[in-house]
């Protein structure tokens, strides 16, 4: 059960559809941020493998953070995610 009360489920589809299991996820201590682990995050919360404060607390994210991953996805895909898209994105020309 996660720290919001939320019981979770073991395997959910990644970005890739392939099943996702919580020792599939990047590391906790991971350094560096490729959009393909930051899709793999997203997808474990949309899916209930973790929760959005636990998946904040397990890579010291910001929830701010977490949902302009998220939304990034959303609107432009995987390709929304690669730090100079986000910025373009951000801060239009």
């Amino acid at each position: 059960m996660g720290r919001d009360g939320r019981d979770f489920i073991e395997v959910v589809r990644g970005r890739d559809g392939r099943p996702l299991r919580m020792a599939d996820l990047p590391a906790p201590d991971l350094k560096r941020w490729v959009p393909r682990r930051k899709a793999e995050v997203v997808a474990a919360v949309r899916g209930g493998l973790l929760s959005l404060d636990d998946a904040c607390q397990r890579y010291a994210l910001t929830v701010e953070e977490f949902l302009s991953w998220e939304e990034a996805i959303t609107q432009y895909g995987l390709q929304g995610l690669r730090i100079t898209e986000i910025q373009h994105h951000r801060h239009p020309h």
